[in-house]
């Protein structure tokens, strides 16, 4: 039988992990291939990617991703996997198959992250049959860094929050600001930490940094508390957040006779991606073409 799809794994995954006992990630393909679901050969499981990962375990991985964001199954330490109640109340339900569908029209699926692109609903229905190849190629690069922005933020949400203001100060730093200083973390006065607009330190910028929940936005009130912590040689700050700004936040930013930058989770996000803060590089594709200089008579 051909590699299964990854959305082929939902269900075997769920139900390798049914136990509800904690297991190594790494060990999850091989305990799907002993229960027999797939049939497939010592070709089919030594198939590799273009790039060369396994193609049937880089397709359990995808599943165990998707059903993480839609909390069937947790990853409560460092390579570790388990089933939530979620997971096991829909085992109990005796369902013969589990489609991306049905993941994608799940409440906490769709909650997973507050920033899911607004035009990720009409790109889905595109009709890929009137794609190019290089089309395709970046429609999948687009939904490969959507999957990933999400679980970023998902890293984000989990982390300590004195540790998410080091990592927003580490960001600042590797997009080219110079160097930066922690505040102390009690009576700092709303603000986070001061970063260099320039390597010698002449003007200085403030930051704040809120780690919160998707459905806890960024208000009016903090924003004022914010502009109020500033000091008078101190124009410029910018306020980072894992969620959102509501329409008073981002009107109260932009009215202030200071210089105030919003970066809300997809655009904070988007910037770990861009400087490789809390990523790595898992795979490099070439695209070659014809060099048709190559070929010319001389």
């Amino acid at each position: 039988m051909p590699i299964p799809k990854f959305h082929q794994t939902f269900l075997p995954i769920l139900k390798a992990l049914k136990h509800g006992n904690e297991q190594k990630t790494s060990l999850l393909p091989d305990q799907i291939l002993e229960m027999g679901i797939f049939n497939l050969t010592d070709e089919e499981l030594s198939q590799k990617k273009s790039t060369g990962g396994n193609l049937f375990q880089d397709r359990v991985w995808w599943g165990t991703s998707y059903l993480s964001q839609g909390k069937f199954i947790e990853r409560p330490t460092r390579g570790m996997i388990k089933i939530t109640q979620k997971g096991i109340d829909f085992l109990e339900t005796n369902p013969q198959e589990m489609t991306l569908k049905l993941l994608k029209n799940d409440s906490d699926y769709n909650a997973y992250v507050p920033t899911r692109s607004k035009n990720a609903s009409s790109s889905s229905k595109i009709d890929t049959e009137d794609m190019s190849p290089e089309d395709l190629i970046e429609k999948g690069y687009s939904e490969l860094n959507d999957s990933l922005k999400k679980e970023l933020l998902e890293k984000l949400y989990e982390s300590n929050p004195y540790y998410f203001e080091k990592i927003v100060l580490v960001l600042f730093k590797k997009m080219g600001y110079g160097d930066f200083e922690e505040t102390t973390k009690s009576g700092d006065g709303g603000i986070d930490g001061v970063i260099n607009q320039d390597q010698l330190g002449i003007d200085k910028i403030y930051i704040q940094a809120k780690r919160y929940s998707a459905d806890n936005k960024v208000r009016e009130p903090q924003i004022r508390n914010f502009i109020g912590a500033m000091s008078g040689d101190v124009n410029k700050g910018i306020f980072v957040t894992t969620s959102f700004f509501d329409k008073s936040a981002v009107k109260k930013a932009k009215d202030a006779r200071h210089k105030i930058i919003l970066i809300d989770g997809d655009k904070l996000a988007t910037l770990m991606i861009k400087h490789s803060v809390g990523v790595q590089i898992k795979d490099t594709y070439e695209v070659k073409e014809i060099d048709e200089d190559f070929f010319e008579i001389g």
